[in-house]
């Protein structure tokens, strides 16, 4: 879905606007885990069939309904959206550049070292994003003491926090990214920045906060509020290095940041399995910034904001 959702922002979106159009477009995962926490929490409680198997039969449901829907609304490029305006059709088909596929360069794709600060910055950005979504409901019931459905209350906060600043975030990169103001370079690494490093100091700060459920419940909002300044970054390199080829870019870096949906948990349970206590998630902690601030090494160094040179490659039609 990642993949094909650049594809079509890549048709629909102008140069000037791709972070904001990506943000909001993706601020909908980020609304949707706020919802299913909420929800599955209640569904776990008191719901039908036993309680928690309430859960997938609900969100099976929405997931069928969403289907229909996309099939009815959603189209390849403006010039086959039989209902648009016609000067929407016309203003998106002068300002977005739109090219024949070509051949895809592989070999310069997999040593392109903007990509490949890419995948690392993904990387480091999904740890941290995956210790939230797996830990902090875990986090919560460990070391606060929280039952599951204020656990779902509460868990859901940090990640409607993100899908704001998302948006806000979105509008903001886009605005400095403005002519005469700073490079897409510079605004890619100030953000990946800020996304990175702040949520890995509110993280240290969280383990040294005792029991007290009000602050910690507060930096943990916080922590992942700040993260959608890297997330505004990394999601959207893609389309900044190649228009041409960003569903493959995306598919590529995403397989990165998925590999922490799989080492995070374990990580977590290395640590909380015999000892759920605060002393062994502060190590939790401590590895989460440390790949953060590595993966902020490494993009400072490597990445970019410009397109490459293979992106040239391809053959505009316009």
């Amino acid at each position: 879905m990642l993949p094909a959702t650049h594809a079509l922002l890549s048709r629909w979106t102008p140069a000037s606007q791709t972070t904001r159009g990506v943000a909001f477009a993706f601020s909908g995962q980020e609304c949707g885990i706020v919802i299913g926490i909420l929800v599955a929490g209640v569904l776990s409680d008191h719901g039908f069939a036993g309680g928690w198997p309430s859960v997938f039969y609900v969100f099976g449901t929405v997931g069928c309904v969403w289907c229909a829907a996309w099939f009815l609304l959603c189209y390849s490029s403006p010039s086959t959206h039989p209902r648009i305006s016609k000067a929407e059709r016309e203003y998106l088909e002068a300002v977005v550049r739109t090219v024949e596929r070509s051949k895809t360069p592989w070999r310069k794709i997999f040593t392109s070292a903007p990509l490949l600060a890419c995948c690392v910055a993904k990387f480091a950005h999904d740890w941290g994003y995956h210790t939230f979504l797996a830990g902090l409901p875990l986090f919560y019931f460990d070391v606060l003491g929280f039952s599951m459905t204020t656990n779902g209350l509460l868990a859901s906060l940090p990640f409607l926090a993100s899908c704001i600043m998302m948006v806000v975030t979105g509008q903001l990169c886009d605005w400095l990214r403005a002519p005469g103001r700073l490079s897409t370079t510079a605004v890619r690494k100030i953000f990946v920045s800020f996304g990175l490093v702040i949520p890995s100091v509110l993280f240290i700060l969280s383990g040294f906060l005792s029991c007290s459920r009000v602050p910690v419940v507060l930096t943990m909002i916080t922590a992942v509020g700040c993260s959608a300044f890297s997330w505004t970054c990394v999601i959207v390199n893609s389309l900044d290095l190649s228009a041409t080829h960003a569903a493959t870019l995306l598919g590529i870096t995403n397989t990165a940041g998925t590999l922490t949906s799989i080492a995070a948990p374990h990580v977590i349970g290395a640590f909380t399995y015999a000892s759920p206590t605060r002393a062994q998630w502060q190590k939790v902690f401590y590895v989460t910034v440390a790949v953060e601030w590595f993966g902020t090494a490494v993009y400072l160094l490597f990445g970019s904001g410009e397109p490459q040179d293979w992106e040239n490659e391809a053959k505009s039609v316009q």
